[in-house]
């Protein structure tokens, strides 16, 4: 993903960390490459509580911290909401210590499912350690909207997710899943209020999580996905 991004030409990326695959070695090379390439790791994902199964999320601060990633990506499918707030809290004490901001995302898939929720779990946590992360998609997906997220304090949104959609709210978990995970547009190509977003929100980083099987068709070589998306975004920016 590093390589990938430095040479389409972006100036930060987000990057997955997969626990059970993750070696000490990884973390050397991934540094190397952002140390190497001046690209940001704008966050590392995920931390998701799920009933029976170990998060690693004291694994993946750690790992985020080694590497110099901002922001670690926290959500949860645990049903009780008094449990993932008493996760968040845990796992934001030992990211607070190492320098790095733990931010919850909310997926309409989800337990966790609504911004009222994700504010819920951020409590009264200190802006410096704690966030909330908007994907727009899962926002509008949810059945919220930017004016909802006159509630939340600026300083609490660290950056946004951005892709566009069309068409109505999926009405089953199963097409909103193939929506989030293969079916998102480039910012300008559907009908989510985008630029009232930024408006709502502004002066904060972007990041473009657009999952798409159509561009993965378009374009197999993962430099031109990632370039002809860089390219449609600044257009977009400058509309």
């Amino acid at each position: 993903m590093v390589s990938t991004a430095a040479a389409a030409g972006w100036p930060a990326c987000g990057i997955w960390c997969d626990p059970t695959t993750w070696s000490n070695t990884t973390t050397m090379e991934v540094r190397r490459r952002l140390d190497d390439t001046g690209v940001v790791a704008l966050d590392l994902e995920p931390i998701i509580p799920t009933p029976g199964i170990d998060d690693h999320g004291e694994y993946v601060i750690d790992v985020a911290a080694e590497i110099g990633a901002q922001h670690v990506l926290f959500t949860s499918r645990l049903p009780d909401l008094s449990a993932t707030i008493e996760r968040f809290a845990s796992l934001c004490a030992i990211a607070a210590q190492h320098g790095v901001k733990l931010v919850c995302e909310f997926l309409p898939i989800f337990p966790l499912s609504s911004l009222r929720m994700a504010m819920q779990v951020v409590g009264d946590h200190p802006p410096g350690t704690a966030g909330i992360l908007v994907d727009n998609l899962h926002l509008a997906r949810s059945g919220g909207s930017v004016a909802d997220l006159t509630a939340v304090p600026l300083n609490l949104m660290p950056y946004l997710q951005i892709a566009d959609a069309a068409g109505p709210t999926p009405h089953t978990a199963a097409d909103l899943l193939e929506e989030a995970v293969h079916g998102r547009l480039l910012p300008g190509e559907g009908d989510l209020p985008i630029k009232d977003l930024l408006v709502a929100v502004p002066n904060v980083a972007l990041s473009f999580e657009v999952r798409s099987t159509a561009l993965h068709e378009r374009f197999p070589d993962p430099v031109d996905r990632a370039r002809h998306l860089f390219e449609r975004v600044c257009t977009y920016a400058d509309r």
